[in-house]
């Protein structure tokens, strides 16, 4: 038999381990305050992408990455904290944007219409515009415009994360399909995706997440759990713009983090993440979108990073 001593330890770690084994809350850094909130993300080695993508659309070849500490907003920029900017500078987004189509025959599917009458403050949706909302119908250009501005406030140098380091931050450990696991079903608690309350309003004519994450199109910032780095929206809301040039494949892109540069004559910009109108197999960690430097979409926003030192 166990001395009482013993079953007494026992019991205290019993009721200690919970705690010892809960995520540790995030060192956060704010630089300003127009600065949006910023997550300390650790350095670390990782496997970075798939053997999985689509014809086409190549996630590989799996390799290595190493990953210096950096700083990653928190969410997305969000229209409030774009306002700022543009209040601030005058900066202006060029008219027109990529919406879903508002004319659906009753059994048709959802279409998309480029609309000279939409942007950033008239993206489109069904539901009304709010602050809170990540700011959409903006393009690669007035991303790096918002963190240059961002840069010139704060004294740090703001920039859009590397593909690497978007997909290592998102991932955050995980080594599932999802930051939560391979099961797409089980993602409502996490992301805001096409799920089942999405598809009733919008049907886009592709699969889709079968729970209820309780929004059919965009999401405030932050309303789902954040992943084990304290990131949230990683995963669904809104693509995200990355730094790097689109490349076809892995083969020759760098294993230290860094961004595949890309300046005036880069055709096309990687974005990471998927969103809430977007098919699950596309909002997997791995998956890699890649459009235009002007392209406006409201399913397109952005997060900003910075280095540490």
């Amino acid at each position: 038999m166990a001395s009482l001593p013993r079953i007494l330890c026992l019991a205290v770690f019993a009721v200690l381990l919970p705690t010892q084994l809960a995520a540790a809350a995030p060192n956060t850094i704010r630089d300003c305050a127009e600065c949006p909130e910023l997550v300390v993300v650790p350095r670390g080695r990782f496997m970075m992408g798939s053997d999985d993508g689509e014809a086409g659309r190549s996630e590989g070849p799996i390799h290595e990455v190493k990953i210096r500490a950096f700083a990653l907003a928190s969410t997305e920029v969000t229209v409030a904290e774009f306002r700022k900017f543009v209040a601030a500078t005058g900066y202006q987004v060029p008219a027109g944007c990529r919406v879903q189509a508002d004319k659906i025959v009753k059994g048709e599917r959802v279409g998309w219409d480029d609309r000279r009458d939409a942007g950033w403050q008239t993206p489109g949706f069904v539901t009304p515009l709010s602050e809170e909302l990540p700011v959409v119908c903006v393009s690669h250009a007035d991303a790096r415009a918002y963190a240059a501005w961002l840069s010139r406030i704060a004294g740090k140098t703001y920039r859009l994360p590397s593909e690497a380091e978007w997909e290592y931050a998102a991932r955050a450990g995980s080594r599932g399909i999802y930051s939560w696991g391979n099961n797409a079903d089980l993602g409502c608690g996490y992301a805001n995706a096409y799920d089942r309350s999405a598809r009733r309003q919008l049907d886009f004519g592709w699969g889709y997440a079968d729970c209820e994450d309780g929004y059919a199109e965009l999401a405030p910032v932050a309303r789902f759990k954040p992943n084990a780095f304290g990131l949230y929206d990683m995963i669904g809301n809104v693509w995200e713009w990355t730094a790097d040039c689109y490349q076809e494949t892995y083969d020759t892109t760098p294993r230290n983090g860094s961004a595949v540069a890309g300046g005036a004559d880069c055709a096309k910009w990687t974005v990471r993440g998927g969103g809430w109108m977007t098919r699950p197999s596309r909002n997997r960690l791995t998956f890699r979108g890649r459009d235009s430097v002007d392209a406006r979409y409201s399913y397109f926003g952005f997060r900003v990073a910075r280095d540490l030192v």
